[in-house]
């Protein structure tokens, strides 16, 4: 129920503002409203997609579940004008099945199966007086304008050196006390060379220069790149100063979140396999270069111990490096007193090279083939969440045909309304059932009650124009709240549709959203068949299989870096996924919550083994061989999740 909080996001608050606005003003001043009503509807769901991250995952974030709603909007507007109510509600029915089933494989396909029931509501409950072939392309027309305002406006503060003009800076060359040495297995005996611990002097080696600053240019094309890359590196120095705290676990998750989310950005379609621009394979390789800083960060905190603050410093400078698109400069080196921080000094010589030439490997990631994805959603997550969000679709449009034929409707002569807010109730990704709930029945009560007050005074249809452009610069702030969110959509849909000619309807809507309510509740604390807690179960299983696979690539002593950190992100990466749905999942009512009961025990478990093999990783790169701590910890921890991973469900007193 708590709102999240962060800077305003002013280049998102733009986009909404000249997306649907000014696209409903095109289409009255060409005398076609209900092409521009469409198309508003289009950039509206698009701008509820539009989160912060790189120009590259807008193009998927934005562009399938706009493609998704365009196939719901012309399957929709068919099995309405030529199915009876009974038909039209098995096929909506099934829709819901397979929306909800695709839902379940991650973020992007949430928002792809949601946006599919969503049109396939409004093409089947609000009927348009143009043909099919026109409202299809307006509604890509939609979507595609606003997904062209996020590909070519800039950024504000997006203005960044130029790495031509860096080069007074020169390579990192480091003190020869604290050199990395090159061999594979260091020898075990404690460094001969001085420990700058207990030195008091400044860092021997100069500052960056401060002389002349390199020249500047507007370069926006991967700022959400860049700045997705410098948090890792953010990360990673505060995890170096976390080390030895109570604050190490919380800031080890953070820094694989900002992994995913560079991941994420990086990652994102492009015309070629490989990158294309030196910009481009500038930014792969620094992301690759945080791996083993990550990696040896990890390897100190599983240490429990405190790591002198000079050790933080040479990952921030990378990081100012990365945000300000310039060299990396002088860098401190760490001491060199345990294999982890000679680790550590080994990644930031390493990242300093990479910083200075450039070059792009590979991202260390798997695509999921067509085989895993098809598991996913057969699987028991998908087939839990197929079922609610069929049972919900369906109850609720044949809810709302049996309101419309009864002529309960009175005027209004669309019911699109019911079925495509029991879609976003039953999502789970958006909090825990009961608070879905109350924060849209909330928002559609202030929304509705705002909008009755804007249509008593605006003029029509300019007032309602600007009113909708207001709204849409709104949406990005108001994503923090779902209640928020829900309030500035409801006002925003309202005006549209009356612009479309349909009268106000604010009593109606109010009315539709409790039922909606109401029938989610119900189905969606309806018993089901086979075990409940399917979502929960399969990210757990997904994150035993990464961290089993993890652990038996390091304990085979592999050469192969680049799979062992592959393997690394695929582990941290399914924990994160296995944690959030936990966390939603504990906060439930009790009927639902205490089938995901002791799931929190057995993630906190694979964690701390992940965590422990990334720490052996580490010493069997640097001496070879393990010491008899990491071999006990191993042990003890595969007792444990043995012990735990079949109690998932059961009472907390029995795990």
């Amino acid at each position: 129920m708590r709102a999240q909080r962060g800077p305003v996001p002013w280049a998102a608050v733009t986009r909404g503002a000249l997306a649907a606005g000014p696209l409903l003003l095109a289409a009255l001043l060409a005398g076609r409203a209900s092409l521009g009503v469409v198309a508003a509807i289009a950039a509206m769901l698009a701008g509820i997609n539009d989160r912060p991250g790189s120009r590259r995952t807008s193009v998927r974030r934005i562009g399938v579940p706009a493609l998704a709603g365009a196939v719901g909007l012309l399957v929709g507007s068919y099995a309405g004008a030529h199915l009876g109510a009974f038909a039209l509600t098995l096929v909506l029915t099934g829709l819901g099945l397979v929306g909800g089933g695709i839902s379940a494989i991650g973020p992007v396909a949430s928002g792809t199966g949601t946006q599919l029931l969503v049109t396939c509501a409004v093409g089947a409950g609000m009927p348009l007086p143009d043909p099919v072939w026109q409202t299809v392309p307006a509604f890509l027309a939609g979507a595609g304008w606003l997904l062209a305002l996020r590909l070519l406006l800039p950024t504000p503060v997006s203005r960044t050196g130029d790495p031509r003009a860096g080069r007074g800076r020169g390579p990192y060359r480091p003190d020869s006390r604290f050199a990395p040495r090159p061999d594979k297995h260091s020898d075990p005996r404690p460094d001969p060379r001085p420990d700058p611990r207990p030195d008091p002097r400044p860092d021997p080696r100069p500052e960056p220069r401060s002389g002349p600053r390199p020249d500047v240019r507007l370069d926006f094309r991967f700022d959400g790149e860049r700045a997705a890359v410098a948090e890792v590196y953010d990360a990673v120095a505060a995890l170096l100063d976390a080390a030895g705290t109570e604050h190490a676990g919380a800031r080890r998750a953070a820094l694989t979140a900002a992994l995913d989310h560079a991941q994420d950005a990086l990652a994102g379609p492009r015309l070629r396999r490989h990158p294309s621009s030196a910009a481009e394979r500038r930014l792969h390789a620094q992301y690759a270069a945080a791996l083993p800083l990550g990696e040896a960060a990890t390897a100190l905190a599983w240490a429990e111990r405190t790591v002198p603050k000079r050790a933080a410093e040479g990952p921030r400078r990378l990081a100012a490096a990365v945000r300000g698109n310039s060299l990396a400069g002088p860098l401190p080196a760490p001491a060199r007193t345990d294999p982890a921080l000679r680790a550590l000094d080994a990644a930031l010589l390493h990242a300093a090279e990479v910083f200075d030439r450039g070059r792009a490997p590979d991202l260390h990631t798997r695509r999921r083939s067509v085989a895993a994805l098809v598991r996913t959603v057969l699987g028991a997550g998908g087939r839990e969440y197929a079922l609610r969000a069929g049972l919900c679709f369906g109850a609720a449009a044949a809810t709302a045909q049996a309101l419309h034929h009864g002529h309960w409707y009175g005027a209004h002569q669309h019911w699109y309304w019911l079925p495509a807010t029991a879609v976003f109730l039953v999502k789970p990704d958006l909090g825990p059932l009961v608070s879905r709930v109350l924060c849209r029945a909330a928002g559609t009560v202030l929304g509705a009650l705002l909008f009755a007050g804007f249509a008593a005074v605006l003029p029509r249809p300019e007032g309602l124009v600007v009113l909708v452009a207001v709204c849409g610069a709104l949406v990005p702030v108001a994503a923090r709240h779902f209640a928020a969110q829900t309030t500035v959509v409801t006002v925003l849909v309202l005006a549209l549709v009356m612009v479309g000619g349909e009268p106000q309807a604010s009593a109606g809507r109010i009315g539709e959203t409790l039922l909606a309510c109401a029938i989610v509740l119900i189905v969606g604390h309806l018993p089901v068949p086979g075990q409940r807690g399917g979502g929960v179960r399969a990210r757990i299983d997904a994150a035993d299989a990464a961290a089993h696979a993890y652990l038996v690539h390091v304990l085979g002593e592999s050469d192969d870096r680049a799979a062992r950190w592959t393997l690394r992100r695929e582990a941290y990466r399914t924990l994160a996924e296995a944690r959030a749905a936990i966390a939603r999942a504990a906060a439930e009512l009790p009927a639902l919550a205490r089938h995901s009961a002791g799931a929190d025990e057995v993630a906190a478990v694979l964690e701390r083994l992940v965590d422990t093999t990334t720490a052996c990783a580490v010493h069997l790169d640097d001496t070879g061989r393990l010491t008899p701590r990491h071999t006990e910890r191993l042990a003890a921890l595969r007792d444990e999740l043995a012990t735990r991973r079949g109690r998932v469900g059961r009472s907390r007193t029995l795990a």
